[in-house]
């Protein structure tokens, strides 16, 4: 006997299932704006040997971490619209994915690096101007 679906329907799943991980729309309009401006980051970088947590974008000399936040993925304060089907579900995958967020940010505080957190709503030039800032102040 299988094992009832998350999605309400196959067409919802088969939607669902092809949302990236990484590399997503936001993340790479970000990048190429960095680019643009001469910033060199890694991608995907794992920070913390120990852990198998990754960081979007980081700056591994000046130690600064940017994540990029889906406002729905994340659980935007300011955007996030709940599910309407199989709400109970998803509730408990946004709340999941807030507390990961909290216990990577502590991580890496906890760590000595400094995170930006952008989100997908956020200006791209606004936030490749904070992130320039970060990093032209740490190279002095």
């Amino acid at each position: 006997m299988s094992k009832p679906s998350w999605a309400s329907s196959p067409a919802v799943r088969n939607v669902m299932r092809a949302n990236r991980a990484r590399d997503t729309a936001p993340e790479i309009a970000l990048r190429q704006a960095l680019y643009a401006r001469g910033l060199r980051y890694r991608v995907n970088a794992r920070l913390i040997p120990e852990s198998r947590m990754t960081v979007d974008i980081a700056f591994p000399r000046i130690r600064l971490a940017v994540e990029v936040h889906g406002c729905f993925w994340h659980g935007c304060p300011a955007h996030h619209r709940p599910a309407t089907h199989n709400s109970s579900f998803w509730a408990a995958k946004i709340v999941g994915n807030i507390e990961r967020d909290a216990r990577k940010r502590d991580l890496l505080l906890a760590s000595g690096w400094n995170l930006i957190v952008v989100w997908e709503h956020d200006d791209v030039a606004t936030a490749v101007d904070e992130i320039a800032q970060w990093v032209r102040a740490s190279e002095k």
